[in-house]
């Protein structure tokens, strides 16, 4: 089992950005699909970012498509989500996710994720 810690979340006005990351321990991401979901004040927790373990797909929430990017760093121990252009509707605790090794999920689905972090919080405010 991989263990996942968020950071990098904080306060910002709209049309700011944040990078968020998520360090794997205990084990790499190599071979386990990889997601951001976010979660707002009494509201179910939805996929936002998603990239699978092999050939590279990734798949995005349409809210934050063209403006989030989620990616790896090189050696297989990070996961960043990079977010322009932020709006209030992006405010939410952000919470990393991963899969098992070697699985093909389907990237929106939280049962198919087995590692989560504790979350970092967003807020975008003016």
């Amino acid at each position: 089992q991989v263990q996942l810690v968020e950071s990098g979340g904080g306060l910002v006005q709209p049309g700011n950005s944040l990078r968020l990351a998520c360090v794997a321990s205990g084990s790499d991401l190599r071979l386990r699909a990889t997601a951001w979901f976010r979660q707002a004040p009494g509201k179910e927790r939805v996929l936002v970012a998603a990239v699978s373990w092999a050939g590279g797909t990734t798949s995005y929430a349409d809210s934050v498509n063209g403006r989030f990017t989620i990616s790896r760093d090189n050696g297989e121990k990070t996961v960043l989500l990079q977010m322009d252009s932020l709006n209030h509707g992006d405010t939410g605790i952000y919470y990393c996710a991963a899969a098992p090794v070697a699985t093909m999920v389907r990237l929106s689905q939280i049962d198919d994720y087995e590692s989560w972090g504790q979350g970092t919080q967003v807020t975008v405010s003016s």
